[in-house]
């Protein structure tokens, strides 16, 4: 659940520059005033969005592209997403936006709709949201990052669209040497949503060293592209648990924090990667360490102050200094719950103050869920699961998507070490959740859970696992991207609960319910194998 809000908040983080990279630019005073588009706070829906859940709506829409000589921009999310409300309550309801729209065939594929997973292995796309745009003949040009702000979004998006190549041809360029590539070239590549690539244009391993190289190659000249790459890469290699004390980036990085107008700039790198800036760029109770924390939180508060940023923003500035106030304290495991031992009162202070505060004034259904969740995640990040769970309840029936929070309040009570209530939260999240991929999701947790905490209640896990395998029989692509992974999840835990003698008969049941879904199958239908090697045991028992 927790790892969208590396990217996302993949999505939620902020101000990010799009200037020529040869000088710095000034650094916004105050919100860009923008005229709202009138829509009753759903303004969204000003666009002229194409809903589609299959290949032939997918062709329709590339064939209107190509008659009226647009590129094509796809929206991959879900109902529930944070960073997707993220980008509804600040990019898709502005009124430039929506005017920039009507320059390309916008695309939406809500992950829920039937047929939507299968569109996802078409578009090689995973994590919500991702978005992409491609030219009218279908080749994809670039895959926009969504943790900008939204007017360097729209400036990117601009940019992708008068694009001469695709970003993948530029970057083969870069790897050759570079030569001849110009700002905007190099723009695009320190831009690019690498954490979204699924691979199209490398290796997810390869990435680091990737970056590195980019950031190397990147003309003294594009000063800003080349610092964000760096950034990326020492962020993937702190990430990695990599460390690389050098001491020419590390002063890069101090007199970057120092710039205000520049930390600004590349703000969702800085707060989404504080900590892993911390590992990569110096050595566990070194000065050298002290020296950059103090920096990193300086620079983070002042970013967590600024009201020209998102309130997402302004709290994943938050978190960033929780992680920075953590960096040396052994990493917990994922269920340890945290204490707020060894952090400043006054850094627990601005995390209670500034949840409470957002959570008073936010109006918007679309920030809500995007704010409080991640208000809430920065709670527990500090050790205040009690509070997080207050934050938590208290916007239940203020939610369009409740089960979303029924989950994170199932993880905190995980953490507590409450069994009862995490199963009591996980029922109430499965029940609740709409959805049919979302459904198998919550659901695979669910499953999860029972298995860890209860395995001698057969009737209860049977029951779950059976409908589950209900709906997948019921939608048309269950057994591709994030639906197949969940039932591949759900298999996994019912594979290793059949290792109790006990539980065979109740487990043969399931394999024989699985069996007639699969059969129900089309002959030839590409997801029939990944359905028949379900629950079949490597070795036998």
């Amino acid at each position: 659940m927790r790892k969208t809000f590396r990217w996302t908040l993949t999505g939620v983080a902020a101000a990010t520059l799009i200037a020529a990279c040869s000088k710095p630019a000034d650094p916004p005073t105050a919100v860009p005033a923008v005229t709202a588009a009138p829509d009753d706070g759903h303004a969204a829906d000003a666009i002229a969005w194409r809903h589609v859940a299959s290949d032939a709506e997918v062709d329709a829409a590339f064939a209107l592209a190509r008659t009226e000589g647009k590129p094509l921009f796809v929206y991959w999310g879900a109902a529930w997403c944070p960073p997707c409300n993220q980008l509804k309550a600040t990019l898709f309801n502005r009124a430039d936006f929506i005017q920039r729209s009507r320059a390309f065939v916008p695309v939406y594929i809500d992950g829920d709709s039937p047929g939507a997973q299968k569109l996802g292995s078409r578009f090689k796309v995973r994590g919500y949201p991702t978005t992409v745009l491609f030219d009218a003949q279908g080749t994809e040009l670039t895959r926009l990052p969504g943790e900008v702000d939204a007017e360097r979004y729209n400036e990117l998006l601009t940019l992708g669209m008068n694009a001469q190549r695709p970003v993948k041809a530029v970057l083969a360029q870069a790897r050759a040497g570079g030569q001849g590539l110009g700002a905007d070239d190099w723009r695009l590549l320190a831009y690019y949503s690498w954490e979204t690539d699924r691979q199209q244009l490398l290796d997810a391993k390869d990435l680091p060293a990737l970056l590195q190289q980019l950031a190397q190659a990147c003309p003294p000249a594009q000063s800003d592209s080349a610092t964000r790459l760096k950034l990326k890469a020492l962020a993937a290699a702190g990430d990695a648990g990599e460390a690389r004390p050098d001491a020419a980036a590390r002063a890069m990085v101090l007199t970057l924090l120092a710039d205000p107008p520049r930390a600004r700039a590349h703000v969702d790198l800085l707060t989404n990667n504080a900590a892993e800036l911390l590992w990569a760029l110096s050595g566990r109770g070194t000065p050298e360490r002290t020296a950059l924390a103090a920096a990193f939180d300086t620079a983070l508060q002042r970013l967590q102050a600024d009201e020209t940023l998102s309130r997402a923003d302004r709290v994943m500035a938050l978190i960033g200094r929780v992680g920075v106030a953590r960096v040396e304290q052994p990493k917990p495991a994922p269920e340890q719950a945290l204490t707020p031992a060894g952090l400043p009162e006054a850094l627990l202070a601005d995390v209670r103050d500034l949840s409470a505060r957002f959570d008073r004034d936010i109006r918007d259904g679309y920030e809500r869920q995007a704010v409080i969740t991640t208000a809430a995640y920065a709670l527990e990040q500090a050790g205040l699961l009690a509070e997080s769970d207050a934050l938590l309840q208290a916007n239940l029936a203020k939610s369009h998507s409740p089960y979303y929070l029924m989950a994170d309040l199932a993880s905190n009570a995980q953490k507590r070490g409450d069994t009862a209530g995490a199963l009591r939260w996980w029922a109430q999240a499965f029940d609740g959740a709409q959805g049919a991929a979302t459904r198998l999701q919550w659901g695979a947790w669910y499953l999860e859970a029972l298995v860890k905490h209860t395995p001698a209640d057969v009737a209860r896990i049977e029951q779950v696992a059976a409908q589950l395998f209900k709906e997948a029989g019921a939608m048309p692509d269950a057994f591709y991207e994030r639906s197949g992974r969940s039932l591949q999840r759900v298999a996994k835990q019912l594979l290793d609960w059949r290792q109790t003698t006990a539980h065979r008969p109740a487990f043969d049941r399931l394999r024989q319910q699985l069996d007639a879904v699969c059969r129900a199958l089309p002959a030839g239908e590409a997801q029939r194998p990944a359905c028949e090697a379900l629950l079949r045991p490597a070795t036998p028992a």
